[in-house]
């Protein structure tokens, strides 16, 4: 590629990046939102985290776990236990990652799992 095609592609993705930064600042009044979009972002944290964190539970260097002697298994299932025994009580989420992290720990540092 040249350099002329480079600079042409940077001045691009940063235009593209200013304007949909700022898509919602150029308008003077709210944009209506559909009822169902609205109703279908209400997931989208979830599905993010989802996508980020199921991955790295069931799989080691992109292969699905074939060995039951892995930490982030137990971990996870405790973790999971604790946030539906503690649901709708404050501070269940710091507690879930405490919980799963303290049995995590011992099981990868102290058994090598």
């Amino acid at each position: 590629m040249n350099e002329i095609w480079i600079y042409f592609t940077v001045l691009a993705l940063g235009l593209v990046t200013l304007v949909t930064r700022s898509f919602f600042f150029i308008f003077d009044q709210q944009l209506p939102f559909p009822r169902w979009a609205d109703k279908g972002l209400r997931y989208a944290p979830i599905a993010a985290l989802s996508a980020v964190i199921v991955p790295e539970i069931v799989m080691k260097h992109g292969v699905f776990i074939s060995d039951w002697r892995d930490a982030r298994i137990y971990a996870a299932a405790v973790g999971a236990a604790f946030y539906f025994w503690r649901r709708g009580q404050g501070q269940a989420v710091l507690g879930t990652i405490v919980v799963g992290m303290a049995v995590y720990l011992p099981l990868h540092m102290g058994l090598g799992w």
